[in-house]
């Protein structure tokens, strides 16, 4: 979670990283105001709601705080993202636009690679969501559901469905409901984490 700046920047940088995105200063000003990364847009707005939120107070930061939410509500719209704040830890990576849909008591840990079409969230009535924790890819069409724990260094196969805790690490889990098919290496398939 963003509780200070120092951590704010953290956050940026890691999101940066992990979505490959090479510049810095006048030369990737010029890029985005060129060929926009909305993907990349969205979430500095995503991180800097998380700033305001947590580390901000005072009327006039409130007042912002609510205006940086508006704007990016309208860029979540565009995008097909419900994605709220302080759910993802740094080295967060959206891969491409598309539906995607998180509970906002969901947890998931850094370096998370996640798709299209991609649900995190309650189940029948629970108020209680998963909980992901560090360098977990998530293929496109997963579906995420209820009180359950994922362990670290998870790969997530495409149209899965995950109802039950696995907190078995460095495994791949396919099928629905899912299951351990094998272990991995997870580095293969999250680009950021070989650096």
């Amino acid at each position: 979670m963003i509780d200070s700046k120092k951590k704010y920047h953290e956050y940026l940088k890691a999101d940066k990283a992990a979505l490959n995105i090479n510049g810095t200063g006048f030369t990737l000003f010029v890029r985005e105001l060129i060929a926009p990364n909305y993907i990349w847009k969205f979430q500095k707005r995503l991180r800097k709601l998380e700033y305001y939120r947590n580390c901000k107070k005072g009327i006039i930061n409130k007042l912002y705080y609510f205006w940086l939410k508006s704007r990016h509500r309208k860029l979540a719209l565009k995008l097909s993202f419900s994605i709220p704040e302080n759910v993802f830890g740094p080295g967060l990576s959206i891969a491409h636009y598309g539906t995607i849909v998180v509970n906002s008591k969901a947890r998931v840990g850094k370096n998370c690679r996640i798709h299209v079409c991609v649900n995190i969230g309650a189940s029948g009535g629970i108020a209680k969501a998963p909980t992901l924790g560090d360098n977990v890819y998530i293929g496109p069409g997963a579906k995420i559901y209820g009180d359950i724990s994922l362990g670290n260094n998870i790969a997530i196969a495409a149209n899965s469905s995950v109802n039950k805790s696995i907190l078995e690490d460095n495994i791949l889990i396919a099928g629905s409901p899912a299951k351990k098919i094998k272990t991995i290496d997870v580095t293969n398939i999250i680009p950021n984490l070989k650096d």
